[in-house]
């Protein structure tokens, strides 16, 4: 039906309606990700009732199950708190439905490319008009704050003097970046733009995000533990010589869950990354250390090669990422990267996503 939700799946209580529960209501937009997965089993686990959406084309029961089995692997019984529904950034459908009685938001999903395309819309369009549909949805419905999952990509992509980057640093869209780097930088100033002018009392909270790495809950993975499971493999021979700020998604997660109600977190953004600048040849030195043969396939040498550094979003200088703010702000401490990358590289093993 025209403008309705497409109904995939819901826990119900035994008169078969939705169990109302404990605690507020929460949309999280894209729970079958990989981050997703984690924001929903802490808002659950937190006592929070949780409305989650999947694409509304496509398979979208097999989009369920996958949220459902995620939330199992994470170890959190839902009841009847979770609510999975289908809406799609592409398209105004269902985002009503899906907003209604929350209280707040976490605007997880973005679209993200195995390969950059050609046509650098493919990315931009969906990523704003996406943040500006749920944006709209949520002030139209009382929502109190937003939460909104944007990147480094948004921050530390333009020439500055300096390496060190913090929440006042920002990329200019206008650079020749690639389509995903400009996507994230296009869709946070909208985001901000939008609420500035007409969002009508509504809050916003950005979360930037430097590389997410941390345990899988499921088969479907960010770009950073891809490059985890590629090393394992043995898919790469070397690695691009490049340094980035890590931070792991269970720390990102606890980082949502803090912003979403902290009254100091409204009106601002927060980077988020782990103690330390590490590199792809740091990351395979550490897995060869630590796992023994099950790393034996990983690189131990690096190439230098801007393409393929442009390919994954990274450039070759070592970037300062200041924390300082939500440390301070919510007393927020990141897990040690190492732990990180060996928790990372164990889900792949114990979810049977590492080849050969």
């Amino acid at each position: 039906m025209e403008g309705k939700t497409t109904p995939v799946s819901a826990d119900t209580g035994t008169d078969g309606r939705a169990d109302s529960g404990g605690g507020e209501r929460v949309l999280v937009t894209g729970g079958s990700g990989y981050l997703g997965a984690h924001v929903i089993s802490d808002l659950l686990r937190s006592g929070h009732r949780v409305r989650t959406t999947v694409r509304s084309h496509g398979p979208a029961s097999s989009a369920a199950a996958s949220v459902r089995s995620a939330i199992a692997a994470s170890g959190v019984d839902p009841g009847g708190r979770l609510d999975i529904v289908g809406a799609d950034l592409t398209a105004d459908d269902g985002w009503d439905e899906a907003m209604a009685g929350c209280t707040h938001v976490h605007h997880v999903a973005s679209p993200f490319p195995s390969v950059q395309p050609d046509n650098a819309d493919e990315l931009i369009v969906p990523a704003r008009d996406g943040t500006l549909r749920v944006l709209r949805a949520a002030r139209d419905h009382g929502v109190k704050r937003v939460v909104m999952t944007s990147s480094f990509a948004a921050v530390g992509y333009s020439h500055k003097d300096g390496d060190e980057y913090d929440e006042n640093d920002w990329t200019d869209p206008a650079d020749d970046n690639p389509p995903y780097i400009r996507s994230k930088t296009i869709a946070e100033l909208a985001a901000w733009d939008f609420v500035a002018k007409e969002g009508g009392g509504l809050e916003l909270t950005v979360i930037n995000p430097a590389g997410i790495f941390g345990p899988a809950l499921g088969p479907r993975l960010s770009a950073s533990p891809e490059h985890v499971r590629a090393m394992l493999e043995g898919a790469m021979s070397a690695v691009p010589r490049a340094h980035f700020g890590m931070v792991d998604v269970r720390d990102l997660a606890e980082l949502h869950l803090r912003a979403m109600t902290h009254p100091a977190a409204a009106g601002q953004r927060f980077l988020a990354s782990g103690d330390r600048t590490v590199s792809f040849l740091w990351i395979a030195r550490v897995l060869a250390e630590h796992l023994g043969e099950r790393a034996a396939r990983v690189p131990t040498r690096e190439f230098d090669d801007e393409r393929a550094r442009k390919a994954v979003g990274v450039t070759e200088r070592v970037p300062i990422l200041r924390t300082e703010k939500a440390r301070s702000v919510f007393g927020w401490t990141p897990r040690d990267p190492v732990t990180t990358i060996l928790d990372t590289a164990e889900s792949l093993f114990r979810l049977g996503l590492v080849k050969g």
